[in-house]
């Protein structure tokens, strides 16, 4: 039994979030000298934003303003470029390809900090990583913590990211990991088994395709430090555009709010027109499942608005992942992101 959904190719997303070979031409990035975003024959700022995979409901918010007309009546004229298998949004930035990218999670601008790229993460609509650990029913099971001892299928580029974090605050071990290769059956045919996930996708497929409800950890709910569905723009696009990636982060910010709050038909429309392999039913679940956990809308974004980020969850991020060696303590970890471009700020 493989996994099905709205990750149909899930290794190669995933070896894409973390891996320091996708990097390979980000240091191109220190040669660009792009300036100003071209304008269409309306005079709308256009603008190319590339998303980590397949149209789906973690891109929501996105194609809500695109569908509500938000980017437009900012000036803008937005085309949101698709991720998928073999497509990197770094390499995209560095050739200019597009002008803004979605970082999966954290790792991926700190480690373009780490290659020496001019690149940035200046909002973020996740608060919380969606990443999830998967476990077989078990009341016995309360926290991650519970989960001491037990083998873990994990992919190669999980070791290197929200591992890390999980031996640190667990103590979890290395000898407890076993090759995750995005297939059910290892994991259906061992009861102590623990599976990695996102919230969104694996436990629907669960249901589904094996007919249990599994038992579900949000390692953001708690600690795990990690943003999630960033924006990147390159250093000298954001120096350049600054009133155009305002308004694009704004329009973004009202995208979300509306898919998460309110009527998320005519985004999903869209999402669907790009991936015609999604179904609504995974969509539904997706979004209740973003709404239900806060993931947009919760934490720091309560206080301070959809797309926030505080320097203090950046500063808890590196320290645990330089503690355990992902990165050289002396990096300059504040070149990973700018609030300046932020609603109010600037």
């Amino acid at each position: 039994m493989t996994l099905r959904g709205n990750r149909p190719s899930s290794p190669d997303r995933r070896a894409l979030i973390a891996g320091a070979g996708a990097l390979a031409a980000a240091s191109a990035l220190g040669a660009c000298t792009r300036s100003e975003a071209p304008v269409d024959e309306e005079g709308r700022v256009r603008l190319r934003f590339a998303t980590d995979w397949r149209a789906q409901a973690e891109h929501g918010g996105f194609y809500q303003a695109q569908a509500s007309g938000a980017y437009a009546k900012r000036g803008l004229n937005v085309q949101i470029i698709q991720g998928g298998p073999g497509v990197n949004v770094p390499q995209l930035l560095a050739s200019g390809a597009v002008e803004l990218g979605m970082g999966s999670n954290s790792f991926i601008p700190m480690n373009l900090v780490a290659e020496g790229a001019p690149v940035k993460a200046v909002a973020a609509y996740f608060q919380k990583d969606p990443q999830v650990l998967i476990a077989h029913p078990d009341p016995a099971l309360e926290s991650i913590a519970d989960l001491a001892g037990r083998p873990f299928l994990l992919a190669d580029a999980s070791i290197t990211a929200f591992w890390v974090w999980l031996k640190a605050k667990y103590g979890f071990t290395d000898d407890q990991v076993r090759k995750y290769t995005f297939n059910l059956a290892p994991f259906l045919a061992d009861e102590r088994a623990v599976q990695q996930g996102y919230l969104t996708s694996e436990p629907y497929t669960i249901v589904k395709e094996a007919g249990f409800t599994p038992k579900v950890f949000l390692l953001a709910d708690e600690g795990y430090p990690s943003y999630a569905a960033m924006v990147l723009a390159p250093n000298a696009f954001a120096r350049d555009n600054a009133v155009a990636l305002r308004s694009f982060i704004a329009a973004s910010a009202e995208g979300w709010r509306d898919y998460i709050q309110g009527d998320g038909k005519a985004a999903d429309a869209l999402i669907r027109k790009d991936n015609p392999e999604m179904t609504q039913d995974v969509l539904d679940q997706a979004r209740a499942r973003l709404k239900a956990n806060g993931i947009v809308d919760g934490g720091d974004a309560a206080l301070y608005g959809l797309g926030t980020m505080t320097i203090e969850r950046w500063q808890a991020f590196f320290e645990v992942t330089s503690q355990a060696g992902v990165y050289p303590p002396n990096l300059d970890w504040r070149q990973a992101f700018t609030t300046q471009y932020l609603p109010g700020r600037g």
